[in-house]
């Protein structure tokens, strides 16, 4: 909740900064207006710790170069186009934009750049009432046209103008706002939503990388839960990931099964929960995030209602992985991303096996064999899948998971499972069988492995008799 003394104490700390400060003085000694603004005034207000400096100004782009060259060590131009000069002061990097007055043509989301004459009408063109805040440096003053402040102390994301208008300008701002409603804990205003469900289909003029970009910085969130709930209850998510929306399967009076919907966003927040005690000075790990969203979304296709009330999802793990990688690279994710989230997808049943019995060392091999980089992954994704109510069961699976890591730990100091290698090459097996290169060496070099993954290390000599062994018997 903010506390408005508090919030201004803390806004006259950041127009104090030494960055803020120089800036300021340089401007003001010309003449010039000069307003911190957005995200770095909300933050300030709430007592979040931030690190931009987003400045605008009455003074021109060529103005604006020519008065932060004699503070700053570096600049640059590549947004002079629309208005905004980049440097770096005293270590710090601010950006400095012309007052805008932009109009859109509703077909792209390409601005007509029109720089403006005021503060004011600068921020009634931003998103949200609670970005849409300037503080007046270095004099020092608040400017908040909208009500900026009043829905900081409510928790409200609301657009300054009529959100029909401002969605219809720019439609990635209804993504933005299921970030923001995650990212600050806010709720989303009524009219403001409404809007987002009419509007939704806009979204398609939007590119993929665009709307790839605000679905990570969501995901990066500390509960990205809450925005998600937002993107659904509105539809906006049918537009981009209509996978999550169909997790909501029809519950059938007489075929009992957990709600698959919300069964993945409890994964989602124990993933993140368990990301954060194993790795608490990690940055947010998004393929893992998207992992434990996605993982179910093989369910819907593969449900089948059995005789008797019973419900099967046979295959899920191998038609969501097929499902997460379209869709990933219909977003335009990267081919490593996609991989991971898909291999973390395919593997994310396979602990369950070891659950029922314990596994041969052999099953283990193969087990860390198959997650290779992303063993650590899996761990925290299969670990977050258990979200059954039964205490008992939830305590069995989780024994069953800290047997298995203290059977790969030991397996690891023994033999080097990380990197479980044949103990013939592929060279010395056409040493040993007289062959050359071709499919017949790869046929050998998988028995080799199979014997290592079974039987572990069995030494150069034993490798070799069992080599030609199964050579003989092939014939």
């Amino acid at each position: 909740m903010l506390n408005m003394a508090e919030g201004l104490a803390r806004l006259k700390e950041l127009a104090a900064h030494p960055v803020v400060a120089t800036v300021a003085r340089a401007f003001a000694d010309a003449g010039r207006d000069l307003a911190i603004v957005g995200g770095p005034v909300r933050d300030a207000l709430l007592g979040r710790t931030t690190h931009d400096f987003d400045f605008t100004t009455d003074a021109r782009p060529d103005e604006i170069l020519a008065l932060i060259k004699p503070v700053s060590s570096v600049q640059w131009d590549v947004g002079r186009a629309f208005g905004t000069i980049g440097a770096r002061v005293k270590g710090e990097q601010v950006e400095i934009t012309t007052y805008r007055a932009d109009s859109y043509d509703g077909v792209t989301r390409k601005p007509t750049v029109e720089f403006g004459d005021t503060l004011e009408a600068d921020l009634t063109r931003r998103d949200f009432t609670v970005n849409a805040m300037a503080l007046r440096v270095p004099a020092r003053t608040l400017v908040d046209p909208t009500g900026g402040v009043e829905d900081l102390i409510a928790g409200r994301l609301r657009t300054p103008i009529d959100p029909a208008v401002s969605f219809g300008d720019d439609p990635l701002r209804m993504l933005r706002a299921a970030r923001f409603s995650s990212q600050l804990d806010f709720t989303v205003d009524g009219v403001t939503f409404d809007a987002i469900a009419e509007l939704r289909a806009s979204l398609g003029i939007v590119s993929p990388e665009r709307v790839q970009a605000e679905l990570v910085r969501l995901l990066q969130t500390d509960d990205p839960v809450r925005g998600i709930r937002v993107l659904v209850e509105t539809g906006l998510i049918e537009e981009f990931l209509p996978e999550v929306p169909a997790l909501r399967l029809e519950i059938d009076e007489h075929h009992h099964h957990k709600d698959v919907y919300e069964h993945s966003l409890t994964v989602l927040r124990q993933a993140i929960a368990l990301e954060k005690i194993r790795h608490p000075d990690a940055v947010p790990d998004v393929p893992l995030r998207l992992a434990a969203l996605l993982h179910d979304i093989g369910k819907p296709a593969t449900r089948r209602l059995e005789p008797g009330g019973g419900v099967t999802f046979h295959h899920h793990d191998v038609k969501g992985a097929r499902l997460a990688r379209k869709r990933l690279q219909a977003l335009r994710f990267d081919a490593a991303t996609t991989t991971v989230v898909t291999r973390l997808i395919e593997l994310h049943l396979r602990f369950f096996g070891y659950a029922e019995g314990a596994w041969t060392d052999a099953a283990v091999r193969r087990y860390v064999r198959d997650a290779g980089a992303e063993l650590e992954r899996l761990h925290i994704l299969t670990r977050a899948d258990v979200t059954t109510r039964n205490k008992r069961k939830a305590q069995r699976l989780a024994s069953a998971y800290d047997d298995i890591e203290a059977r790969i730990s030991a397996l690891r100091e023994q033999e080097e499972i990380d990197s479980i290698r044949p103990e013939l090459d592929g060279n010395r097996i056409q040493e040993v069988l007289g062959l050359k290169p071709g499919r017949e060496v790869g046929e050998a070099y998988r028995f080799l492995l199979d014997l290592r993954l079974d039987e572990g290390v069995v030494g150069e000599d034993e490798a070799e008799k069992r080599l030609r062994e199964w050579w003989a018997a092939r014939g």
